[in-house]
C-alpha cells in the first residue's frame, strides 16, 4: 500500500493471502534528485514525504521509498521495472531527452542499443546514484 495513502483499517486488519513487496527503501545522496529522476523516466509523480522518506508509487501497490545516506556511500543496486510495451519507446525518449546513455546489457557494454530478451524490448541505465536500473516489457522467463 502506498505510503502516500491512508490505508483502510478493515483491509489493514484482514492482511494478505501471499507474501507481497510493499515497499522498498532506496538510499541515495539527494532523495529529490533521484525521486525526481526516475518518476520522470517512469511518468510517474514523486508523493509527498513521509518522515524521511520520498516516495514513489509505481501504481502496484508497491513504492520505492528514497532515503538519503549522508555519512556514508551509496552501493549500487539494481531496480528491474516491468513496464508497458505501449510506453517502452516513451520512457527511451525520456532517457535520451534527460541525456542519459541507456544500454542493452547490464554491463553498460552496448550504449544505444535495446534488448529483445524473452520476446519484449529492454534496457538499462544508471540513476543520478550509480544504481544500475532496468525497463523491460516482458518478464524473465525463470525455470519452475
Amino acid at each position: 500500500m502506498p505510503h502516500t495513502q491512508q490505508r483502510d483499517p478493515h483491509t489493514a486488519q484482514q492482511g494478505v493471502d501471499v507474501v507481497q513487496l510493499d515497499h522498498h527503501a532506496v538510499y541515495t545522496t539527494d532523495r529529490g534528485l533521484s525521486a525526481e529522476f526516475i518518476a520522470a523516466v517512469l511518468g510517474l509523480e514523486v508523493g509527498a514525504p513521509f518522515g524521511p522518506f520520498l516516495p514513489v508509487d509505481l501504481g502496484n501497490g508497491v513504492t520505492l521509498d528514497y532515503y538519503e545516506l549522508r555519512d556514508e556511500p551509496v552501493q549500487s543496486q539494481h531496480y528491474a521495472f516491468l513496464v508497458p510495451d505501449a510506453q517502452f519507446g516513451t520512457m527511451i525518449a525520456r532517457l535520451e531527452a534527460l541525456g542519459v546513455t541507456y544500454y542493452a546489457d547490464p554491463h553498460h557494454t552496448e550504449p544505444g542499443r535495446i534488448n529483445r530478451l524473452f520476446g519484449g524490448r529492454g534496457a538499462y541505465f544508471e540513476d543520478p546514484d550509480g544504481h544500475n536500473m532496468e525497463i523491460m516489457t516482458r518478464p524473465y522467463a525463470r525455470p519452475r
